[in-house]
């Protein structure tokens, strides 16, 4: 029983190549991507290739970590616009301050997303110590802790 339905003479469909494109014989580099936490140095942290290899840059890859989550709990809890500023000028202050706020916190997200146990742990941390220093009542005054005035000029963050 014949089950080609009309189909005699005709070619059988291309084979995909290996990066799953039809025709093209390139050969693709595999990339491995964790999915789970790993520890070591050999991790690809915000770019492709950074901080490669070598020890020295992934202790560096990891000090900008901490200070970028760092920041990102200081400008949660700072006060950098002045009691009485104008409604429209610090009000866009306010807007500019957030945007970098919420772009430090992507940016530590997504080193994040490299599953490596050390960027988790200096994200952490970094969040940790800022919070100690600026959000904390360790560090406060009596008077400060005990007034109802607004302590930081953004809101806080929320997903």
């Amino acid at each position: 029983m014949n089950h080609d339905h009309g189909m005699e003479g005709m070619a059988p469909p291309p084979s995909l190549s290996t990066n799953g494109t039809s025709g093209m014989h390139h050969p693709m580099m595999m990339m491995m991507m964790h999915m789970t936490f790993f520890w070591g140095k050999n991790a690809e942290i915000l770019f492709s290739g950074w901080p490669g290899t070598r020890a020295g840059m992934y202790a560096l890859a990891l000090i900008i970590i901490f200070v970028l989550a760092f920041l990102v709990e200081w400008l949660s809890h700072s006060r950098l616009i002045k009691p009485g500023s104008r409604n429209v000028s610090a009000g866009l202050v306010q807007t500019l301050l957030h945007a970098v706020r919420v772009g430090l916190a992507y940016l530590v997200m997504l080193a994040l997303m490299s599953f490596n146990g050390g960027v988790f742990l200096v994200a952490v941390a970094g969040h940790t110590l800022s919070f100690l220093l600026f959000g904390s009542r360790v560090f406060k005054k009596n008077t400060e802790i005990l007034s109802n005035e607004k302590v930081s000029d953004l809101p806080p963050m929320s997903c």
